[in-house]
């Protein structure tokens, strides 16, 4: 019964938060500068070829208007055209826009369906990287407060916190790829072309996790049920793998569903640098190209995966801890 009333009332809020999140794109993209019919269809063309094609697109109806029309479309799972992508994959363009050509221009859950997955396989091996370092470094760091393995784990998230991720992608780039040539760093040709990006982003990772790691292990040792543990001749492995790091993973699965949620917006700068087709990579593209219905089909997918994400978080979190309350 907790399930469902916990499911129905964060699928609400879910909700909510998604339909503002769209409101506010459709909003910002039709009053910043910069006309995406005049992409379209070129700088020479007249202005009065572009106010036909923008009247026939509904881009002069009030936004309001076309916020409600284009909403009516996405409860119905349908997020609309690309302004400037042909279905055939072509290169970007197109000279007729009308509902005649509609099945011309690429579906946006195509483009999105086909890039999402990317970015997912790419997030997740960040994620296996930046924890299985993480852990390592955190929990000694944890166990000893103020030790060795502390002022190392201190000493790795201050220079892993002040690289930038492009910067290291270049050099990782030139010293995996070029110089020892064990790692593909360009495009996509298989699961290998993912490890480079992954890398970079675990770096980015890491600094957090082992900080949050070591401060949720090092307040826990200090826990009365450790000294108790001890006292009933517990070992020290047992009372810190069953007990110790049972109660610091709360906190760490509150801090990697905000993480993870981040990576699908932090893996914009690394996938345009490496040139990895996923969902930063179009993101990209679709904003240079002012192509609205991709933007807003971005914003969509990613507030909802954000979403969902929260929700399996903490209902994860108030299994492992019933006294939790969400």
């Amino acid at each position: 019964m907790f399930v469902l009333s916990f499911l129905a009332r964060r699928l609400a809020q879910g909700a909510v938060i998604i339909s503002l999140v769209s409101l506010l794109i459709f909003t910002l993209l039709r009053v910043v500068p910069g006309d995406p019919v005049r992409l379209m269809v070129g700088g020479m063309a007249p202005d009065s070829l572009v106010e036909q094609i923008a009247a026939e697109m509904g881009l002069r109806d009030p936004i309001l208007v076309q916020f409600g029309r284009y909403a009516a479309h996405v409860v119905r799972g349908d997020l609309g055209h690309s302004f400037v992508r042909p279905a055939n994959g072509a290169a970007t363009g197109g000279a007729n826009f009308d509902d005649t050509t509609r099945g011309e221009r690429a579906a946006v859950a195509d483009l999105i369906r086909d890039a999402l997955p990317m970015t997912l396989q790419l997030a997740a091996l960040a994620l296996v990287f930046a924890l299985a370092f993480s852990a390592l470094v955190g929990i000694a760091a944890g166990l000893r407060p103020g030790g060795v393995a502390d002022k190392v784990a201190f000493a790795v998230s201050s220079i892993f916190i002040s690289l930038p991720n492009f910067w290291l992608a270049i050099v990782l780039a030139l010293l995996f790829s070029v110089k020892l040539g064990w790692l593909p760093a360009i495009g996509y040709g298989g699961f290998s072309y993912t490890i480079l990006p992954a890398l970079v982003l675990a770096v980015e990772l890491s600094p957090v996790l082992i900080r949050t790691l070591s401060g949720a292990v090092a307040a826990q040792m200090s826990e009365s049920y450790v000294t108790v543990g001890r006292i009933r001749g517990l070992s020290e492995t047992r009372i810190v793998a069953a007990h110790v790091l049972r109660n610091a993973a709360v906190p760490m699965l509150n801090l990697l569903g905000v993480q993870f949620s981040g990576l699908l917006g932090g893996v914009i700068i690394v996938e345009y640098i490496l040139d990895y087709p996923g969902l930063g990579l179009l993101t990209i593209n679709a904003v240079l190209q002012r192509d609205f219905p991709l933007i807003q089909g971005i914003a969509i997918v990613t507030s909802a995966i954000f979403v969902v994400i929260n929700i399996v978080v903490d209902l994860a979190a108030t299994i492992i801890d019933p006294r939790l309350e969400y």
